[in-house]
């Protein structure tokens, strides 16, 4: 199986559309969503090519593919638009002896499992990328596709196997990568 990651797409159109691209042609599997998908919140300038509306259009087809949460941008009103669950503060995921936990990273952790040896926590929220392993946990950021911060750009992750990667999205260059345990 082979997933791909993204989080922050905050009504970004053109940036979905790049990493939607590279899910086609990557030939993934899976979607996994880290929440703040169509607002651009308070905090935030309004993205180039802002479209809240046809962000949901376009993921709308992939409905089947994605597991989506919900990020400190997301409401009850965009629930609206999508036609997969996207309410959810945190979901899990059973692959190959792993644990998937999502979230989106805004919430106190201890509202959330804690974390287990061989776990892999995705979580998106600070738009900047993270992938590093502590006690036994792999802690995934993929970083976001519109609005990256703390000097990074635009990315997305990528999880395979037996590996763990982030990628910019303009480039598809490889930022970070792990290998599992």
């Amino acid at each position: 199986m082979k997933i791909m990651v993204i989080s922050d797409i905050h009504g970004k159109l053109p940036a979905l559309e790049k990493a939607l691209d590279i899910y086609k042609k990557g030939n993934f599997q899976k979607l996994f969503i880290l929440g703040d998908l169509m607002y651009h919140g308070p905090r935030n300038p309004i993205p180039e090519g802002y479209d809240p509306a046809g962000v949901a259009a376009r993921l709308n087809p992939l409905k089947e593919e994605i597991l989506a949460i919900r990020g400190n941008c997301d409401s009850e009103v965009d629930q609206m638009l999508l036609e997969f669950p996207v309410l959810a503060d945190s979901a899990q995921f059973a692959w190959d002896k792993r644990r998937f936990v999502l979230t989106h990273g805004h919430l106190d952790a201890s509202r959330v499992l804690p974390p287990l040896y061989g776990e892999v926590r995705l979580t998106g929220h600070t738009h900047i990328p993270v992938l590093e392993v502590k006690e036994g946990v792999c802690y995934f950021n993929p970083g976001s596709v519109s609005l990256p911060k703390g000097g990074f750009t635009a990315s997305f992750g990528i999880i395979e196997e037996d590996q763990y990667s982030v990628c910019l999205l303009d480039s598809q260059e490889l930022l970070f990568s792990l290998s599992r345990e």
